[in-house]
């Protein structure tokens, strides 16, 4: 009998189909890796390390200036109208250069005065010479009284007083003239001016400010916070900003007790061992001082995520499964974050993949290169 066209015999189909699940038994066998990377294709896969406690020195950069150890405040001693500015700022001056002149009418007066003081009380002083002298020789010669020669002994004492009382107001008269030059005393560089030419100096206050020749400092301005952690020592590397190859070596030299209330930070001074001649006064430089070191836990940055507006890590637990932990950081460095609390050392977190992943959750952990 034949059979209709288009149609199989059944015991045709018995055959397709068992040769077909033959075949695919075969397969099976033949790549069992495939049933494997079947039962994983659920899983996310994922990256992880495992973190160990290890000895880290870290250091700090912060930016500068280079400063004069010593700096003067330069004012004149008189109250006076200031009639003429010799010097500009950033000028180098010499301990007797005149840096401004007040007006000298008044003190010229006084100096006048204490002269013609002076010519008096001298020619006084030769009539009182004369007159010791006449009266001692009559008393040797029995003409003169005792008392007449005690008179004549004692004006000529005291117009030798007077004379030298004349002499030193002369003096004074002098020295105050010379006041209306300013001069620095010492040698440095202006580096800044608070009077011009016209206006009344009062005595004491600061025209020119000086930065005296000599040793430099770096100076810097730190957050407090970054004083509490001990420094490995007060050795402090520093580099000019504007050429990192000219380098020089610092010692902490004065840390403020006080916050400045403007900005929050507390300033310290390093003062350089040798100062390169191209850090001049007001370069910038950067400083680079470094931690005592310690051992911390730290991962990778791709580690570290927020949870709860708190930072956290993935921990893969027993199982590859994953859960949530809490951590503390201690400090942010160059690839790593240096954590303070939160994990032990041991510990494997993830470091790929963690956008995808849930708590409790099975994930694959990826070995090699591919994620």
């Amino acid at each position: 009998m034949l059979s209709r066209p288009g149609r199989s015999h059944p015991e045709q189909r018995h055959r397709r189909w068992g040769t077909t699940i033959a075949t695919g038994v075969c397969l099976m066998l033949a790549q069992p890796g495939r049933a494997a990377e079947a039962a994983r294709v659920d899983l996310v896969r994922v990256k992880a390390t495992t973190v160990t406690a290890s000895s880290v020195q870290s250091d700090i950069s912060l930016s500068g200036e280079i400063a004069a150890r010593v700096q003067s405040d330069i004012s004149f001693r008189l109250t006076g109208k200031i009639i003429e500015r010799l010097v500009e700022v950033g000028q180098h001056v010499g301990p007797e250069d005149v840096l401004a002149r007040l007006d000298p009418t008044e003190q010229k007066a006084d100096v006048d005065n204490a002269q013609a003081g002076l010519a008096s009380a001298e020619a006084l002083l030769q009539q009182a010479q004369s007159t010791f002298a006449r009266q001692q020789t009559l008393l040797g010669n029995g003409y003169a009284t005792r008392a007449g020669f005690d008179q004549a002994k004692e004006t000529l004492q005291t117009t030798q007083s007077q004379v030298e009382a004349a002499r030193a107001a002369l003096s004074t008269a002098l020295e105050q003239l010379s006041y209306t030059d300013l001069r620095p005393g010492v040698a440095g560089v202006i580096v800044s001016r608070n009077a011009e030419t016209g206006q009344v100096a009062q005595a004491g206050q600061t025209v020119f400010s000086v930065a005296q020749d000599g040793p430099r400092d770096a100076v810097f301005n730190v957050y407090e916070a970054l004083l509490t952690k001990p420094f490995e020592s007060k050795v402090v590397d520093i580099e000019l900003q504007s050429d990192p190859s000219v380098t020089a070596t610092a010692h902490v030299r004065e840390i403020s007790p006080l916050v400045d209330a403007a900005t929050s930070t507390i300033k310290i001074k390093v003062g350089l061992d040798t100062t390169p001649p191209k850090m001049t006064l007001g370069a910038a430089v950067i400083g680079r001082g470094r931690w005592d070191r310690k051992n911390e836990v730290s991962v990778p940055w791709s580690a570290l995520f927020e949870w709860q507006s708190k930072p956290a890590v993935w921990v893969v637990g027993e199982g590859d499964v994953v859960s949530l932990k809490t951590v503390s950081v201690d400090r942010y460095g160059a690839g790593i974050v240096v954590l303070s609390g939160g994990l032990d050392s041991g510990t494997r977190v993830v470091t790929a993949g963690l956008q995808l992943l849930r708590p409790g959750q099975k994930v694959d952990i990826a070995t090699g290169d591919t994620p």
